[in-house]
């Protein structure tokens, strides 16, 4: 156990971002999950920018590697481009 009151502050502060990026990681899985299963090339041509925009604010904030987001967001292009 922690000994001084800063560990102790820093131990919940840790838990509370880590609860924060495992939320916005799932969001994104999700998202990513809903335009992977899009049929409709309108339709997802117009979820794209969105989930976009989370996998760029993901990397920004180091909760996933930006090399993982670039071939994210490849992949979701080329999958588009495929409808």
């Amino acid at each position: 156990m922690a000994n001084h009151k800063s560990a102790l502050k820093r131990i919940r502060r840790n838990e509370a971002v880590r609860l924060r990026n495992k939320y916005q990681h799932k969001t994104m899985r999700n998202a990513l999950r809903k335009l992977r299963a899009e049929e409709d090339k309108k339709a997802a041509e117009t979820l794209y920018p969105t989930v976009v925009s989370m996998i760029d604010r993901l990397a920004k904030r180091n909760i996933i590697h930006s090399n993982k987001a670039a071939n994210l967001k490849s992949k979701l292009s080329k999958q588009i481009a495929s409808l």
